[in-house]
């Protein structure tokens, strides 16, 4: 069943909003930061990477964001030319804002951390006379970051874009995207998350994210309880990720779809949120039932967390398909689904 209608007549299949930063990850791995010489470049962040992801599945995608006015902010731009994203709206921070670095501590399969520098950035210097109606007005979907929601100007500017979205019956996805860095307490986070998750179509976040989003409003929520609230605000599904418990998708009809994550041996422990995020997304806008974009999404998070990068890694639609044919003749018919 669709749950979601996209105006097929837009331009762009999607919008994502928000963060861009360059990825370090340790070429020597299994060994701590203090340890590691050598780091390969990616571009990164959340956003940056759905972004590429939905390119490499065929989508037309644009992008809203600020990068740094320097040789990083080159290779941001010239990256997405070459994934095929429209870089129009990507403007330049020209009071000496920086781009955020990520440097990648994989110790073991399952034992990552992230050291982030996300001081005087550019990504939340976005200002609201950089948000463009027409541009919205272009697109079938926009993709909201939580992290955008962290600082002014920022904020103001995502908020600015769901209103024209809202106005122009462009359609509000809302990627949670909890980092604690920037915000300064939960109260905040839950204020301007619950602004978007009220206003919003489709909204992905894990349990702790419905929780920071929920934390003014209740003490605790089953799944249950917190996807019909958001159902009642007027979402049309809504995600809510249990990491290796897999995921749920709640839809306003009352029903409810299960997926596990695929087996898969492990590089690191970060990054398939981001695949499975704009895997599933592609379903949705490809008219598919929830169960099998699901099903795509899962398959495409094992492919991310089996593979060193994020954005470079990110797989094209026939991978993904082949990698769930395979996955099933070895493991059973029904390995990711519950």
């Amino acid at each position: 069943m669709k749950y979601i209608e996209f105006d097929n007549s837009r331009k762009l299949d999607v919008i994502p909003i928000g963060r861009v930063a360059i990825d370090f990850n340790p070429v020597d791995i299994n060994r701590t930061l203090a340890e590691s010489t050598t780091f390969k470049k990616y571009v990164g962040g959340s956003p940056a990477n759905t972004a590429v992801g939905l390119a490499r599945l065929g989508k037309k995608v644009g992008f809203i964001g600020k990068v740094s006015d320097d040789r990083f902010g080159d290779f941001v731009v010239d990256y997405f030319k070459n994934e095929g994203i429209d870089v129009s709206q990507i403007c330049r921070g020209k009071e000496g804002e920086s781009l955020g670095l990520t440097f990648t501590e994989i110790l073991s399969p399952t034992e990552s951390s992230i050291l982030m520098y996300r001081t005087g950035v550019a990504d939340l210097n976005l200002n609201v006379s950089e948000i463009d109606e027409e541009y919205i007005k272009s697109a079938k979907s926009i993709i909201i970051s939580g992290t955008a929601l962290a600082e002014s100007p920022s904020r103001e500017a995502v908020l600015k874009a769901m209103t024209y979205a809202k106005k122009n019956n462009t359609v509000v996805i809302f990627d949670v995207d909890y980092r604690a860095y920037n915000w300064k307490n939960k109260d905040e986070i839950a204020i301007y998350y619950s602004i978007v998750g009220k206003n919003s179509d489709l909204i992905i976040g894990s349990r702790e994210e419905f929780d920071l989003m929920e934390s003014l409003m209740v003490d605790s929520s089953t799944d249950r309880e917190t996807a019909d609230r958001w159902l009642g605000y007027g979402n049309k599904i809504v995600v809510i990720k249990h990491g290796k418990e897999g995921s749920t998708a709640y839809t306003e009809d009352g029903n409810s779809f299960n997926i596990k994550p695929f087996p898969v041996k492990l590089l690191k422990s970060f990054g398939g949120g981001d695949a499975y995020g704009s895997a599933f997304i592609y379903g949705i806008l490809e008219g598919w039932d929830v169960i099998d974009a699901l099903e795509f999404g899962s398959a495409s998070a094992a492919m991310l967390v089996a593979s060193h990068s994020c954005s470079d890694a990110m797989p094209k639609s026939e991978d993904i398909k082949k990698f769930i044919k395979d996955s099933k003749e070895k493991y059973g018919q029904m390995v990711a689904r519950l």
